[in-house]
């Protein structure tokens, strides 16, 4: 059985002029959209990681070099 938001298939089902079969479809295509935009937030989570990461080793790189380039004087 699709997973289905229950508060939103209520809300449809009491209004009026909607069968409960439309209710129950629509209900589960908003769960499946928020089950996507859970596995984008967790994509932008591993984004963030990596640009901290890089950022993190761009910052060390360039402090070595200029480490290494006040020591040549």
């Amino acid at each position: 059985m699709p997973i289905m938001l229950s508060k939103t298939y209520d809300a449809l089902r009491s209004a009026q002029g909607v069968t409960e079969e439309q209710a129950r479809t629509a209900a589960e295509e908003i769960a499946g959209f928020e089950s996507r935009f859970a596995a984008l937030e967790s994509d932008l989570k591993v984004l963030k990681w990596m640009a901290g990461a890089s950022l993190g080793l761009h910052v060390a790189v360039l402090a070595f070099l200029l480490r290494l380039l006040s020591g040549v004087r």
